[in-house]
Protein backbone atom coordinates (compact mmCIF):
# COMPACT_ATOMS: atom_id res chain seq x y z
CA UNK A 1 0.00 0.00 0.00
CA UNK A 2 1.43 3.52 -0.80
CA UNK A 3 0.93 6.07 1.92
CA UNK A 4 1.97 9.28 3.00
CA UNK A 5 3.58 9.73 6.40
CA UNK A 6 2.75 12.25 8.52
CA UNK A 7 5.78 12.01 10.81
CA UNK A 8 9.24 10.44 10.75
CA UNK A 9 9.37 6.88 10.78
CA UNK A 10 11.93 4.65 11.47
CA UNK A 11 13.53 3.23 8.21
CA UNK A 12 10.61 3.72 6.04
CA UNK A 13 11.18 8.22 5.88
CA UNK A 14 10.38 11.91 7.02
CA UNK A 15 7.53 13.52 7.18
CA UNK A 16 5.88 14.04 3.68
CA UNK A 17 7.40 11.14 2.05
CA UNK A 18 5.15 8.70 0.35
CA UNK A 19 6.69 4.77 0.33
CA UNK A 20 5.21 1.48 -0.24
CA UNK A 21 4.39 -0.65 2.95
CA UNK A 22 2.54 -3.73 3.78
CA UNK A 23 -1.09 -3.81 3.55
CA UNK A 24 -1.12 -5.04 7.27
CA UNK A 25 1.22 -2.89 8.92
CA UNK A 26 -0.62 0.39 7.44
CA UNK A 27 -4.20 -1.23 8.16
CA UNK A 28 -2.92 -2.25 11.74
CA UNK A 29 -0.24 0.49 12.72
CA UNK A 30 0.16 3.70 10.54
CA UNK A 31 -3.33 4.95 9.49
CA UNK A 32 -5.59 4.03 12.99
CA UNK A 33 -2.39 5.84 15.27
CA UNK A 34 -2.25 8.71 12.83
CA UNK A 35 1.10 8.39 11.31
CA UNK A 36 0.30 8.39 7.63
CA UNK A 37 -2.88 8.95 5.41
CA UNK A 38 -3.66 5.99 1.93
CA UNK A 39 -1.29 8.20 -0.92
CA UNK A 40 -4.02 9.35 -3.01
CA UNK A 41 -4.81 13.04 -4.49
CA UNK A 42 -7.66 13.96 -1.29
CA UNK A 43 -4.83 13.02 1.06
CA UNK A 44 -1.71 14.61 -0.86
CA UNK A 45 -4.27 17.63 -0.40
CA UNK A 46 -5.12 17.33 3.00
CA UNK A 47 -1.45 17.09 4.43
CA UNK A 48 -0.37 20.33 2.36
CA UNK A 49 -3.16 21.95 3.98
CA UNK A 50 -2.01 21.05 7.46
CA UNK A 51 2.02 20.73 6.77
CA UNK A 52 2.96 23.31 9.08
CA UNK A 53 0.41 22.27 11.56
CA UNK A 54 1.75 18.76 11.83
CA UNK A 55 5.44 20.66 12.04
CA UNK A 56 4.83 22.26 14.58
CA UNK A 57 2.84 19.86 16.27
CA UNK A 58 6.03 17.26 15.29
CA UNK A 59 8.60 19.57 17.38
CA UNK A 60 6.51 19.59 20.23
CA UNK A 61 6.66 16.00 20.76
CA UNK A 62 10.32 15.72 20.02
CA UNK A 63 10.56 18.80 22.75
CA UNK A 64 9.21 17.37 25.33
CA UNK A 65 10.62 13.74 24.52
CA UNK A 66 14.07 15.36 24.98
CA UNK A 67 13.05 16.45 27.84
CA UNK A 68 12.33 12.52 29.00
CA UNK A 69 15.36 11.49 27.44
CA UNK A 70 17.67 13.65 29.32
CA UNK A 71 15.88 12.43 32.78
CA UNK A 72 16.70 8.84 31.47
CA UNK A 73 19.89 9.09 30.59
CA UNK A 74 22.52 6.90 33.01
CA UNK A 75 19.47 5.56 34.36
CA UNK A 76 19.89 2.23 36.04
CA UNK A 77 16.67 0.06 36.42
CA UNK A 78 16.98 -2.67 38.63
CA UNK A 79 14.27 -6.30 38.51
CA UNK A 80 14.87 -8.73 40.82
CA UNK A 81 14.03 -11.80 40.12
CA UNK A 82 14.24 -15.95 40.72
CA UNK A 83 16.86 -17.84 39.05
CA UNK A 84 19.18 -20.90 39.19
CA UNK A 85 22.77 -20.83 40.07
CA UNK A 86 24.06 -20.55 36.60
CA UNK A 87 21.98 -17.26 36.13
CA UNK A 88 19.21 -18.74 33.85
CA UNK A 89 15.64 -16.57 34.97
CA UNK A 90 12.54 -18.79 35.92
CA UNK A 91 10.60 -16.88 33.46
CA UNK A 92 11.74 -13.34 31.89
CA UNK A 93 12.18 -10.16 31.76
CA UNK A 94 9.91 -8.10 28.36
CA UNK A 95 8.96 -5.20 27.22
CA UNK A 96 5.69 -4.87 29.09
CA UNK A 97 7.45 -5.17 32.68
CA UNK A 98 9.89 -2.45 31.74
CA UNK A 99 7.34 -0.36 31.08
CA UNK A 100 5.89 -1.17 34.43
CA UNK A 101 9.01 -0.34 36.16
CA UNK A 102 9.56 2.93 34.59
CA UNK A 103 5.52 3.73 35.19
CA UNK A 104 6.61 3.24 39.16
CA UNK A 105 9.20 5.85 38.53
CA UNK A 106 7.00 8.33 37.26
CA UNK A 107 8.25 8.11 33.07
CA UNK A 108 5.36 7.43 30.73
CA UNK A 109 6.96 4.97 28.20
CA UNK A 110 4.43 2.47 26.52
CA UNK A 111 6.04 -1.16 25.48
CA UNK A 112 6.12 -0.45 21.83
CA UNK A 113 8.73 2.09 22.49
CA UNK A 114 10.94 -0.18 24.38
CA UNK A 115 13.11 -2.31 22.04
CA UNK A 116 14.20 -6.04 22.42
CA UNK A 117 15.01 -8.24 20.42
CA UNK A 118 13.89 -11.26 22.59
CA UNK A 119 12.82 -11.24 26.48
CA UNK A 120 15.67 -11.22 29.12
CA UNK A 121 16.46 -15.05 30.59
CA UNK A 122 19.53 -13.91 32.60
CA UNK A 123 20.90 -12.18 35.43
CA UNK A 124 23.12 -9.39 34.56
CA UNK A 125 22.77 -5.74 33.18
CA UNK A 126 21.48 -5.44 30.13
CA UNK A 127 20.95 -2.10 27.73
CA UNK A 128 17.69 -1.96 26.25
CA UNK A 129 16.96 1.30 23.91
CA UNK A 130 13.57 3.66 23.91
CA UNK A 131 12.44 5.47 21.48
CA UNK A 132 10.58 7.98 23.00
CA UNK A 133 10.42 10.15 19.69
CA UNK A 134 11.73 9.31 15.87
CA UNK A 135 14.33 11.71 16.34
CA UNK A 136 14.89 11.17 20.32
CA UNK A 137 16.24 7.97 21.11
CA UNK A 138 17.85 6.78 24.69
CA UNK A 139 19.33 4.00 26.37
CA UNK A 140 18.77 2.18 30.14
CA UNK A 141 20.23 -0.56 31.73
CA UNK A 142 18.44 -3.03 33.20
CA UNK A 143 20.28 -4.87 36.40
CA UNK A 144 18.52 -8.01 36.50
CA UNK A 145 19.51 -10.18 39.71
CA UNK A 146 18.62 -11.97 42.40
CA UNK A 147 18.37 -9.79 45.26
CA UNK A 148 19.30 -6.40 45.96
CA UNK A 149 22.94 -7.38 47.14
CA UNK A 150 23.37 -8.72 43.45
CA UNK A 151 21.69 -5.90 42.34
CA UNK A 152 24.49 -3.51 43.70
CA UNK A 153 27.63 -6.01 43.24
CA UNK A 154 26.35 -6.42 39.40
CA UNK A 155 26.31 -2.54 39.41
CA UNK A 156 29.79 -2.45 40.39
CA UNK A 157 30.89 -4.37 37.86
CA UNK A 158 31.18 -8.08 39.16
CA UNK A 159 29.91 -10.77 37.04
CA UNK A 160 27.62 -13.19 38.74
CA UNK A 161 26.20 -15.21 35.86
CA UNK A 162 27.42 -19.36 35.42
CA UNK A 163 30.94 -18.71 34.41
CA UNK A 164 31.45 -19.42 37.81
CA UNK A 165 29.86 -22.76 38.10
CA UNK A 166 30.86 -24.27 34.82
CA UNK A 167 33.13 -27.73 34.95
CA UNK A 168 36.07 -27.92 32.27
CA UNK A 169 35.77 -31.64 31.81
CA UNK A 170 38.33 -31.52 29.10
CA UNK A 171 40.89 -29.99 31.28
CA UNK A 172 39.98 -32.78 33.78
CA UNK A 173 40.41 -35.51 31.52
CA UNK A 174 43.89 -34.03 30.26
CA UNK A 175 44.71 -34.16 34.84
CA UNK A 176 43.57 -37.52 35.08
CA UNK A 177 44.82 -38.93 32.60
CA UNK A 178 48.66 -39.24 33.01
CA UNK A 179 47.40 -41.02 37.01
CA UNK A 180 45.04 -43.30 34.61
CA UNK A 181 47.83 -44.43 32.20
CA UNK A 182 50.74 -45.19 34.93
CA UNK A 183 47.74 -47.20 36.87
CA UNK A 184 47.31 -49.02 33.42
CA UNK A 185 51.30 -49.71 33.51
CA UNK A 186 52.04 -50.66 37.11
CA UNK A 187 49.31 -53.44 36.04
CA UNK A 188 51.05 -54.49 33.35
CA UNK A 189 54.20 -54.74 35.05
CA UNK A 190 53.13 -56.62 37.76
CA UNK A 191 50.76 -59.29 35.15
CA UNK A 192 54.42 -59.72 33.70
CA UNK A 193 56.27 -60.33 36.84
CA UNK A 194 53.89 -63.21 37.90
CA UNK A 195 53.55 -64.56 34.63
CA UNK A 196 57.44 -64.45 34.59
CA UNK A 197 57.81 -66.31 37.74
CA UNK A 198 55.82 -69.01 37.36
CA UNK A 199 56.17 -69.67 33.76
CA UNK A 200 59.44 -71.92 34.68
CA UNK A 201 57.33 -74.08 36.84
CA UNK A 202 55.03 -74.83 34.16
CA UNK A 203 57.64 -76.07 31.65
CA UNK A 204 59.23 -78.31 34.45
CA UNK A 205 56.04 -79.49 35.39
CA UNK A 206 55.79 -80.38 31.58
CA UNK A 207 59.27 -82.01 30.99
CA UNK A 208 58.18 -84.43 34.22
CA UNK A 209 55.08 -85.64 32.71
CA UNK A 210 56.93 -87.91 30.24
CA UNK A 211 59.14 -89.90 33.18
CA UNK A 212 55.81 -90.66 34.83
CA UNK A 213 53.94 -92.00 31.58
CA UNK A 214 57.35 -94.18 31.49
CA UNK A 215 57.09 -95.65 34.80
CA UNK A 216 53.86 -96.56 34.52
CA UNK A 217 54.30 -98.41 31.66
CA UNK A 218 56.92 -100.43 33.30
CA UNK A 219 55.07 -101.49 36.20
Amino acid sequence: MQVILLERIGKLGTMGDEVTVKDGHARNYLLPSGKALRANDANRAKFEAQRAQLETRNEERKTEAEGVGAKLEGKQLVMIRSAGETGQLYGSVSTRDIAADLGTDGFSVAKNQIELSAPIKTIGIHGVTITLHPEVIQTIEVNVARSEDEAERQAAGEVLTGRDYDFDDDEADDEDAPAVEELFEEGAEVEAEVLGEDAPAEEEATEEAPADDADEDRA
